[in-house]
């Protein structure tokens, strides 16, 4: 699924495909903005760690679960 990450004082948005249901992506980012954890940490498709500090945080957009594309045709 797609997450978008806007981050306070940069110019552009954080995007990444994450393999993380969007419940974990949703508790991960709620204990992040309560102060339990100082940064946000997120792992993409590729297991890329994302690590945001957690004061940061402008935003999060959670992305519908996106299919698995297969093949070699374009969308």
């Amino acid at each position: 699924m797609e997450v978008k990450i806007g981050v306070q004082h940069a110019p552009r948005e954080i995007v990444l495909e994450s393999g993380q249901s969007a419940e974990e992506v949703e508790r991960v980012v709620a204990e992040a903005l309560a102060g339990k954890a100082q940064l946000l940490s997120l792992v993409d498709e590729h297991g890329r760690k994302v690590l945001v500090p957690a004061d940061r945080l402008a935003y999060v957009e959670i992305g519908e679960p996106s299919p698995r594309k297969v093949g070699f045709g374009t969308l």
